[in-house]
C-alpha cells in the first residue's frame, strides 16, 4: 500500500462520528453506496467536459463515501450478501464511468492532438487494470483466499488521481493529467500481477495435470467389471 497505514488510521478515526450519526439516523449502507456512485459520476462529467478540479473534488468526495458505507453497515449490523454485492458492482461502474471520463476529456482536446491517442490508450489501460484488480481480490476471496496486496488498492487510485489534479488541475497542456493517468495505468497493472502472484503462492502454485480418468485403459476395468459382476444402475 502506498498510503501509510497511521495516515489511513488516522482518516478513519475522523470519520467515525459521522459514521455514529448516519447509523443514528438509519441511513441505509446502499443508499450511502448510490450516492457515492452518483457522485463518482458527476465527477466523470466534470473531467469529460474538461472541468478537471471540479471532477477532481468530486472524486475525492466519493471516497469518503466508498469508506462510510462499510463502516454503517457494520456499525449498525446491517451487513448482507446483496449490500456486498452492490457495492462492488457500483464500484465497478464508477470507476468505468472516470476513466471514460477522463478518456473523453484527451479526445476533446485535453491534449495536444499527438497525445491523444496514448491518452485515451492509457486511460483504457488504467480501466482495464484496476477493474482486474477488484476483480482478482473478489475471485481470491470467493476461493476462501485473502487477496489485499498490491501497491495500488483502491484508496491509492483515488487519492493518487484526485489530489494532484484538485491543486493543479490538469496542468500545462493537460500534460499533470496525462502523466497521473500513464502512473496510474503502470501501478495497476504491477497490482494485478502481485495478486496473481499471491494468489499462486497461497494455492501451492501451479500442480501437475492429473492424467484424466476416460484416458485409462479400458480392457482392466471391463475385466474387472466383469469378474464383479453386473451391480446395481
Amino acid at each position: 500500500m502506498l498510503i501509510p497505514g497511521f495516515l489511513r488510521r488516522g482518516f478513519e478515526a475522523l470519520l467515525e462520528p459521522f459514521v455514529s450519526r448516519l447509523v443514528a439516523m438509519g441511513v441505509t449502507p446502499n443508499a450511502i453506496t448510490s450516492v457515492g456512485t452518483a457522485v463518482l459520476v458527476a465527477s466523470a462529467i466534470a473531467f469529460g467536459y474538461g472541468a478537471v478540479r471540479l471532477g477532481a473534488a468530486l472524486l475525492l468526495l466519493s471516497g469518503v463515501f466508498d469508506m462510510l458505507d462499510g463502516r454503517v453497515a457494520r456499525l449498525g449490523g446491517r451487513t448482507t450478501k446483496f449490500g456486498a454485492f452492490y457495492d462492488s458492482t457500483l464500484d465497478r461502474v464508477g470507476e468505468s464511468a472516470l476513466f471514460i471520463g477522463i478518456a473523453i476529456f484527451f479526445i476533446a482536446g485535453g491534449v495536444e492532438q499527438r497525445w491523444q491517442i496514448p491518452g485515451v490508450t492509457l486511460a483504457m489501460i488504467a480501466m482495464a487494470a484496476g477493474l482486474t484488480v477488484s476483480y482478482a481480490r473478489a475471485r481470491a476471496e470467493g476461493l476462501g483466499l485473502e487477496c489485499k496486496v498490491g501497491i495500488a488498492q483502491r484508496a491509492e487510485r483515488v487519492l493518487g488521481l484526485g489530489a494532484p489534479t484538485l491543486f493543479f488541475g490538469a496542468g500545462p497542456g493537460g500534460m499533470l493529467l496525462f502523466a497521473v493517468i500513464a502512473l496510474l495505468a503502470v501501478v495497476a497493472v504491477v497490482t494485478v500481477v502481485q495478486r496473481v502472484l499471491h494468489v499462486r503462492s497461497a494455492t501451492g502454485g501451479v500442480r501437475r495435470a492429473t492424467k484424466p480418468r476416460w484416458a485409462e485403459p479400458v480392457e482392466p476395468v471391463l475385466a474387472s467389471s466383469t469378474r464383479k459382476g453386473r451391480g446395481s444402475d
